[in-house]
């Protein structure tokens, strides 16, 4: 299981700056297939690393992020969470979190007496729910239209 509970880092202005003018480098290189990076260290000696394509972009996606200023958390897709991670992820409270839980609307098991629920789950649960969020959204301004609120 990884540990989200790490302290989260956010960049400095010198990381943000350096991340800007790096993910913009890397990204003028994008391609498909494995990329090669020469590492060169401060004595000189340099070694040569394959990267493959995904991790490539993800790379220049986790550069971009922090370019503006935001921290980034990569969480494995078969990561099992404990309710506060889970909760923190998809910005609710643990106690919200938990009724949903108990109500059967996300899946999860218990370890001992503590309650794990699957990344995927998780991501499933936030996906239908922002999907209703937008129906519901869509539903009132097609109501708002109608009574001639918005032209």
């Amino acid at each position: 299981m990884i540990a989200l509970t790490q302290s989260l880092h956010i960049p400095t202005e010198e990381e943000t700056e350096i991340s800007k003018e790096s993910s913009r480098i890397f990204a003028s290189h994008i391609s498909e297939g494995v990329r090669h990076l020469k590492i060169v260290e401060a004595d000189g000696s340099e070694e040569i690393a394959a990267i493959p394509a995904a991790a490539y972009r993800l790379f220049i996606d986790i550069l971009t992020q922090m370019s503006q200023g935001n921290a980034v958390t990569i969480i494995p897709i078969h990561a099992e969470l404990t309710t506060q991670e889970a909760a923190d992820l998809i910005n609710v409270s643990r106690p919200f979190l938990i009724k949903q839980l108990e109500e059967g609307i996300i899946p999860y098991y218990k370890v001992g007496k503590h309650r794990r629920i699957r990344f995927t789950d998780l991501m499933e649960y936030k996906t239908n729910i922002d999907a209703a969020r937008s129906k519901v959204l869509d539903e009132l301004v097609e109501e708002s239209q109608k009574l001639g609120f918005y032209d």
